[in-house]
């Protein structure tokens, strides 16, 4: 069933084979297609391909080192190009004057300066005296570090502090690496937000490095410097990195969001979701859910939103055991996120997943529950976005008439309720039902009035051209009037024109 999907995220063919149970229209994915297709055994992401933040990491310096050697083997070319064609020119036009040779030759340095331009940039050589130059700019005071302060900003910082305290000459190294790295983004704005995030990860991974070798600091407590430190640096850089203007996120949450509208209709029977809403403990388990899911957006620290997707995932955990009376199953909980996603339509939702794939520890996401259920949750919304006909087990007309609007599908059958059912419930289900059957009531009254419309526009035209067809087969001939009588008392009346006069007659009596 989502094959489509695993297609979207390019993930291998043998990773593709999502197997569908004759016995319910569930969703199924195989725990091993949520793992990094590199077989390392960390979790996989749709961001990156299907591969682990480590082995993404890895396939992406590969194919930027590539791609830095044939630009520099092109700006080689295109030195050789220039210099034989500047030899040739002035071969051949050694007659002229000398004005117009030194033209060609300022014209000719320019053209090599630019060519020798991009060779140094993506050589190796400028890298290096690149990070020196960053490294000295970063003493140098940042307006945007020395701004006043928001007060979530200003309680981070002192909660940040009060915690290297207890690490005293390896918490003193932390912070001011910190505060180097903070410096350094700051003249970094203007990269893309790949080479920045690329920049974050690697700021992470150097910093539990040292603390694992020159500290010797135990990997539990550097997991938990990791995360006191995300939150300091990504508190601060938030406005900047989350969905900023030079990327197509925001196009991507309106896109999602409108999907999600246009899929309202979804009941959880077309997805197979084994939770029953009339239990009230289940209900409010789903509520938490789409609170939790719709509260991701407000956190600014991608811990904090990762906290939210795991909270999440448990409500449902919880609502399929109730419902089931059993521990809940794969099979079941990655369906009952789709509905939960459906049914809150998360703000920002494409915006929050890139922001936890960008900046997030990266030892989060490959491994334990919150990268699985991370992992899910990209897979939900992929799904989603692929939804279709067959995925619901609908006919494809039907599935149209849904999306169109032109109807929903049928509401619960009164002598299906539960006797526990809330008489509000049930209400509110007859009130839909009457209203969709005045809907139907309504929408044939204005297909017969645009009938009835046609057919008077019809009428109307026949009836002009029948008379027009009339008029052209008997056309009217208006003849010239005869002289007509003149009045009695007109003047100048011709006395033979006159009526005779009136003669008395006399009646016996």
């Amino acid at each position: 069933m989502l094959s489509s999907v695993m297609a979207a995220l390019h993930w291998p063919s043998h990773r593709k084979k999502m197997s569908l149970k004759s016995e319910r229209r569930g969703i199924h994915v195989d725990q091993s297609e949520l793992l990094c297709k590199k077989g390392c055994g960390y979790y996989g992401n749709p961001a990156w391909q299907g591969f682990c933040s480590k082995c993404w990491r890895e396939e992406y310096q590969k194919a930027r080192q590539k791609q830095i050697q044939e630009d520099w083997e092109l700006a080689e070319r295109l030195q050789r190009e220039e210099e034989e064609a500047f030899a040739s020119s002035q071969s051949s036009q050694g007659a002229q004057s000398l004005t117009f040779s030194k033209f060609e030759e300022k014209k000719t340095n320019e053209k090599t300066r630019k060519v020798t331009t991009v060779k140094k940039f993506f050589s190796a050589s400028s890298r290096v005296g690149s990070k020196k130059a960053e490294i000295q700019e970063a003493k140098a005071p940042s307006p945007s570090i020395n701004r006043q302060t928001s007060i979530e900003t200003d309680r981070v910082s002192k909660e940040f502090i009060e915690f290297l305290k207890t690490f005293h000459k390896t918490g003193q190294e932390i912070y001011k690496q910190t505060k180097m790295f903070l410096e350094t983004m700051h003249y970094k704005r203007d990269l893309s937000i790949e080479e920045q995030s690329e920049c974050t990860q690697d700021f992470y991974q150097s910093v539990a490095e040292k603390m694992q070798t020159r500290g010797k600091v135990p990997p539990e407590k550097v997991e938990k410097i990791m995360d006191q430190i995300e939150k300091y640096i990504m508190t601060r850089l938030y406005k900047y990195v989350f969905c900023p203007e030079t990327t197509d996120d925001e196009k991507k949450d309106l896109a999602i969001q409108k999907r999600i509208r246009a899929l309202h209709w979804v009941t959880p029977q077309m997805l197979c979701v084994p939770v029953n809403e009339e239990i009230p403990e289940v209900s409010d388990m789903v509520v938490k859910a789409i609170t939790d899911i719709i509260e991701m957006d407000s956190k600014r620290v991608p811990r904090d939103k990762l906290a939210c997707i795991t909270r999440c995932s448990k409500h449902i955990f919880n609502a399929i055991k109730i419902t089931k009376n059993e521990p809940a199953s794969a099979d079941d909980f990655l369906p009952t996120l789709i509905y939960i996603v459906l049914k809150g339509n998360p703000p920002r939702l494409q915006s929050n997943i890139q922001y936890i794939t960008r900046f997030c520890n990266p030892s989060r996401l490959m491994t334990g529950e919150d990268g699985y259920y991370f992992t899910n949750l990209c897979c939900a919304v992929a799904f989603i976005e692929k939804l279709d006909a067959q995925s619901l087990n609908l006919s494809q007309e039907d599935f149209d008439r849904y999306m169109s609007g032109q109807t929903s599908p049928r509401k619960q059958e009164p002598e299906s309720w539960s006797p526990d059912a809330c008489l509000g419930v049930k209400q509110m289900y007859k009130n839909l039902d009457l209203l969709s059957q005045l809907n139907e009531r309504q929408e044939r009254i204005m297909s017969e009035a645009k009938k009835l419309e046609k057919d008077l526009i019809d009428w109307t035209d026949g009836i002009a051209k029948e008379v027009q067809d009339i008029v052209e087969k008997y056309p009217l001939e208006i003849k010239p009037a005869t002289q007509p009588l003149a009045a009695i008392d007109s003047e100048n009346v011709e006395n033979d024109k006159l009526p005779p006069p009136l003669q008395p007659q006399v009646y016996a009596g």
